[in-house]
């Protein structure tokens, strides 16, 4: 954390809002573009705590919402497409008064959102660099829901109402904590001090419930991929895929950009000594593809 960084809030919606963590550039000339990093499960935007300060040292403003139902931001009842929760984020650009297309981080549950981001609102994205998740409505999610299954188990898991907020209720420590010795490379990136800040957040009222709601809209999700890919076409924005190599997302990534980015506009990377959980088990890495990625994308429109 850093004393230079803002905490505030906005409110989306009538009683949501969306608490966001506001990094100004740190660099001379002071202002190169906005980065808006959206964080994953079982994460918040504490996720990218070792990464904001290095992309605003690049010369970048940068923001790190909680999506709907995590961290700070309010837990309502309704809203967990992901097209719904990508709108949350262009109505806190609005009211931040950021008209310039920006540049969209997402990772895991944020990936997906990143891309949903993109594809309803492409005049608000400079470009997208989404990773870790098979999203919805591609041959990956559909393998991640049969072949890798048990991999994936919590993708049906919390799918089922009702059940998983009883099971998971007082024991939120282990659950999670599965998740980080399971699909991280570098376990020791995770330690017992930002384990606590995950349970402490994912353990207030209404933040297990909205979790499993992100993934009980995943088919709903999977519909509106496909319908905008039927009626609009493949994204053309340049877009980056950044994974853990030794990440399994690694493995379907080629194909699943293929399905729904335009050939050439993409490219797909490989973090080094990281797992899923790349802007933690490898900050570095995470950062230098970042801001290379956007650099080149920059470069391409002088």
């Amino acid at each position: 954390m850093n004393s230079t960084w803002k905490h505030r809030t906005v409110e989306v919606e009538p009683s949501v809002r969306i608490a966001y963590i506001d990094c100004a550039s740190k660099a001379k000339p002071p202002h190169r573009g906005v980065i808006l990093l959206i964080h994953g499960f079982p994460q918040t935007s504490y996720q990218f705590r070792h990464v904001i300060n290095p992309l605003a040292e690049a010369g970048y403003r940068v923001l790190a919402p909680d999506y709907r139902g995590a961290g700070a931001s309010s837990k309502p009842a309704t809203g967990f497409t992901k097209s719904i929760m990508a709108r949350d984020f262009v109505r806190l650009l609005s009211a931040l008064d950021i008209n310039e297309p920006v540049h969209v981080v997402g990772h895991d549950i944020g990936g997906m959102i990143a891309f949903a981001m993109a594809a309803k609102h492409p005049s608000r994205v400079a470009s997208v660099n989404w990773g870790e998740c098979p999203l919805p409505g591609t041959s990956a999610y559909a393998k991640d829901r049969t072949t890798h299954a048990v991999q994936q188990f919590h993708f049906i898991f919390h799918s089922v109402p009702d059940l998983p907020l009883a099971l998971v209720a007082g024991r939120e420590r282990i659950y999670l904590s599965h998740f980080f010795q399971k699909i991280a490379y570098n376990t020791a990136a995770i330690k017992s001090e930002d384990l606590d800040h995950y349970v402490r957040f994912y353990e207030q009222p209404g933040a297990m419930r909205c979790a499993f709601e992100v993934y009980r809209a995943f088919e709903q999700d999977a519909q509106e991929c496909k319908e905008s890919i039927a009626s609009y076409g493949k994204l053309s924005l340049p877009a980056l895929c950044l994974n853990g190599s030794c990440s399994r997302h690694l493995d379907d990534a080629a194909e699943m950009f293929a399905e729904v980015h335009q050939k050439g506009t993409y490219k797909i990377v490989a973090v080094p000594d990281s797992g899923h959980y790349i802007a933690e088990e490898n900050p570095e890495g995470f950062v230098k593809e970042t801001l290379a990625f956007i650099e080149s994308v920059t470069k391409g429109r002088r």
